[in-house]
């Protein structure tokens, strides 16, 4: 799964054609918040017609209670997206129903089966945090969850995500979290929200670093100047390669052991699964 997710507004040409160059793993292109309704025709065509030859893009569509999101799909589904990003669901069936229509269209249009797959952001409507175990083995195409605070912060009436030093309250700390737990148990990729003040270079490292401490495997942008710092924070060390290489050779050695002793620590099994998921991780970035 990729570092870093740009949104690019997809009625502005002039932003679809910069986005290409600013070295972001995937690009998302935005028919929802980004575009008013009066410009939603002209989008999907420059939406459709940027996709086409290009690799990892994907539309984030309007939401399935909406009138547009079948016009949405039925305009860039052709061009074989990477994917479709899902806004606003409240329940898991919202990601079965985007994913039945897509099932339809990609046959309508000899495309491969599970070729198109889903993104949803998994939080923005309050109820839905009560519903993302409905996630877990019931949306095949289901690739990677993510989470939004500003919806889910109007939702509640709040005045603020953030304390005093940047920092998420508690509240929104948990709608992250559950997010990611989420995605453990879904089996998909965490995909950590925007850092919204594109100005704080220094901030953003951060909050990329601690991100993929805790489990995301990427991060959401919003602007160009922030795709350089989330792949740099989510890029694996060649120290932290160097390791799991030695921690999975240790238990190849020896077969059938639960506990190893690497560098004066006890290294178990878990460990073992952590130093595959980061050598398959780095070896898909490798290949991008």
């Amino acid at each position: 799964m990729s570092r870093s997710f740009l949104f690019v507004p997809a009625d502005s040409e002039r932003k679809l054609l910069k986005a290409g160059g600013v070295g972001a793993d995937a690009l998302i292109l935005d028919l929802e918040d980004a575009v008013a309704p009066g410009a939603k025709p002209a989008a999907r065509q420059l939406a459709a017609e940027y996709i086409r030859d290009r690799d990892n893009v994907w539309v984030r569509v309007n939401p399935v209670d909406t009138e547009h999101w079948e016009a949405d799909l039925e305009a860039v589904l052709p061009s074989v997206p990477a994917g479709i990003m899902l806004p606003k669901p409240r329940h898991a069936r919202d990601a079965v129903k985007l994913s039945e229509r897509i099932d339809v269209l990609e046959n309508h249009h000899n495309i491969e089966h599970g070729t198109t797959k889903i993104i949803a952001l998994c939080t923005e409507h309050p109820e839905a945090l009560f519903m993302l175990h409905s996630y877990v083995g019931t949306v095949p195409r289901l690739a990677g969850l993510s989470w939004g605070a500003e919806d889910l912060l109007a939702a509640v009436g709040g005045r603020t995500n953030r304390d005093a030093d940047g920092k998420w309250l508690p509240q929104f700390e948990l709608a992250r979290s559950l997010c990611l737990f989420a995605a453990a148990a879904a089996e998909v990729a965490a995909i950590d929200t925007v850092y919204t003040d594109y100005r704080d270079r220094e901030g953003l490292l951060r909050y990329a670093a601690n991100a993929r401490r805790d489990g995301f495997t990427g991060m959401l942008a919003i602007h160009p100047a922030q795709v350089e710092a989330i792949n740099e924070a989510f890029e694996a060390t060649a120290e932290e390669i160097e390791q799991a290489r030695r921690i999975v050779a240790a238990f190849e050695e020896h077969p059938g052991t639960g506990t190893i002793g690497l560098d004066g620590r006890m290294i178990d099994r878990p460990h073992l699964v952590q130093a595959r998921r980061l050598l398959e991780q780095a070896e898909a970035q490798n290949q991008q």
